[in-house]
Parts: C-alpha cells; sequence; structure tokens
C-alpha cells in the first residue's frame, strides 16, 4: 500500500518493475489455490452479524517526513447480489452469493492539508486469494481520483477517474491472473501456514494511490517462515515478500484463527503495528 501524493511522493515510487496491463502470463490465478485454504472464510466467525474493525498505528514517510496516522481495516461478509455486484437489501433474490468486504481506510495529515484514503475489497468467499470487485479513492485538496475493478472472470475491468493531466477518465483491463499488492494484508491469513512454505506469484503494484500510473507488476516470491520473538507476546507466521531484489514486503500474522494481520514493513516505509481489535456493528448508530 503506497501514498502516491503530488509530484515530490511520486518521484519516490516510479521505478517498480516490469509490466503493465495484462502482459504474458502463463499460469492462471488457480493454480495458486494449493498454496491457500479455500475454506478460511467458511468460519462460524463471520456468520455472526459483526465485523472484524482492527486498527493499526501506521507510519509513512510523506514529503521527507515521518507521518503517524492510524490505518483502520474493517473485515466483514456481505450477501451480494449478482445484478448490481453491492451489498443486497432482499435476501429473497435468486441471484445472491456470498463475499467478504474489507475496507481499508486511512487519514493523514500533512502542514499543507490531509490526505484520505478508502480501498473496498470484496472476495470470493471460497476464493481468499481472488476479488470480485475493488473500488480506491483518494480525497486532498487538489481532487478526487477514483478506481473501480471488476472481475468478469478474465480480466478486471478498470474504470477510472483522475484529475491529473494526461489521466482523466478512461478504462483499462487487468489480467486476473495476479495478485494485487493491496490484498496481501487479507488473502495471506487464508495461507496453508507451514515453515518453509514457498511460491511465485506475479503482484500488480499498490493502487492505493491518487495517480493511475502505468500498473507494473513484480514477479514475486513469497516466503512462509516462523515469526519466532518478532513479535512480541504473539506467534506468528512471517510472510515475506521479494517484489524485486531491492524491494521486499514483510508481513506477520497470529497463528491463531483468524490469523489477524499484526504487523507489517513494506519497502516504501510503510509500517503497521496491530493497536486494538474488535467486533461490531459499525454501521448501527
Amino acid at each position: 500500500m503506497k501514498f502516491y501524493n503530488l509530484v515530490p511522493i511520486v518521484l519516490l515510487f516510479m521505478s517498480c518493475s516490469n509490466k503493465s496491463d495484462n502482459g504474458n502470463k502463463k499460469e492462471d490465478l488457480s493454480a495458486l489455490s494449493q498454496y491457500f485454504n479455500a475454506q478460511w472464510a467458511n468460519n462460524k466467525l463471520w456468520y455472526d452479524g459483526l465485523a472484524e474493525v482492527a486498527v493499526y498505528d501506521a507510519q509513512k514517510t510523506v514529503y521527507n517526513k515521518q507521518r503517524n496516522f492510524e490505518y483502520t481495516f474493517i473485515t466483514v461478509a456481505e450477501d451480494f447480489n449478482k445484478k448490481f455486484r453491492v451489498k443486497t437489501d432482499d435476501y429473497e433474490r435468486k441471484d445472491l452469493y456470498k463475499i467478504m468486504k474489507v475496507n481499508a481506510f486511512a487519514s493523514l495529515q500533512t502542514e499543507n492539508y490531509p490526505y484520505h484514503y478508502l480501498t473496498s475489497m470484496f472476495f470470493y468467499f471460497d476464493k481468499p486469494w481472488e476479488m470480485d470487485k475493488m473500488t480506491a479513492s483518494s480525497q486532498e485538496w487538489c481532487g478526487n481520483t477514483f478506481k473501480e475493478y471488476l472481475n468478469n472472470g478474465k480480466d478486471y475491468l478498470m474504470d477510472y477517474h483522475s484529475y491529473f493531466d494526461e489521466e482523466g477518465d478512461g478504462n483499462r483491463k487487468i489480467s486476473t491472473m495476479i495478485l494485487f499488492e493491496d490484498q496481501l494484508h487479507y488473502s495471506l491469513r487464508a495461507l496453508n501456514f507451514k515453515a518453509g512454505l514457498t511460491f511465485d506469484s506475479e503482484i500488480l503494484e499498490s493502487q492505493i494511490t491518487n495517480r493511475i500510473g502505468k500498473l507494473r507488476t513484480y514477479k514475486a516470491k513469497l516466503t512462509v517462515n516462523d515469526g519466532k520473538d518478532d513479535v512480541a507476546n504473539r506467534s506468528t507466521w512471517k510472510v515475506i515478500v521479494q517484489l524485486s531484489p531491492q524491494k521486499t514486503n514483510v508481513y506477520y500474522f497470529d497463528k491463531s484463527y483468524p490469523n489477524i494481520l499484526v504487523k507489517q514493513h513494506t519497502w516504501d516505509g510503510l509500517n503497521l503495528e496491530l493497536k486494538k481489535t474488535s467486533r461490531y456493528a459499525y454501521w448501527k448508530h
């Protein structure tokens, strides 16, 4: 997850790796299914009508200064309908299917003005490695940027609306045969954890930005190790995501279900550490 704001920040992140858009990808994303627990979400925990709300202490360097803020991840099971691909109000419909919604929200203050980011990811209940839909938005005093990605089985159909010149309004296609960097904090919770587990995957660079960019991907290697004493008073799995020789993300997940993310460090300096977690119906007043 990366915060691209104005030019001084964008310049920090322009050296991702090689491919954009579809590229030539030989492996279907389903080949990754062997590394994940397809039944991970099918647990009574997610049928209680409540949301998991996890709040993280976060740090990020913006305009050459470390900023401290909170990052909130909201994870909740919902019933979608196929016609509108949104949470249904009518549970008698015949076109319902179950998804896991993960909202990631951050508000980051600078001297000039704040930046707000909300990213909504909707995962198939039996495919924690694949999204049905994703939206990403940023708001700050210069303008709004909004991106939507809809899975049609072969591609994510991306529609975007950017306030930046040479971007504006448009659409692209992104192969569904890749993972998004932004989904890793959820999808990796569902790994078939085992020390020494390793596999490769193409990973699309973070879309939590106010730019559309070139949609670069990495040929990444993922490795699971025992977290040992890396996180105080917690037994964790450590997942190393080697995006490129110079770029490494590290994620720590509780060994006990639901394997919540407790800590992360990314190559560009976004640090998260779990502050508190709770379950409640946040939409009720």
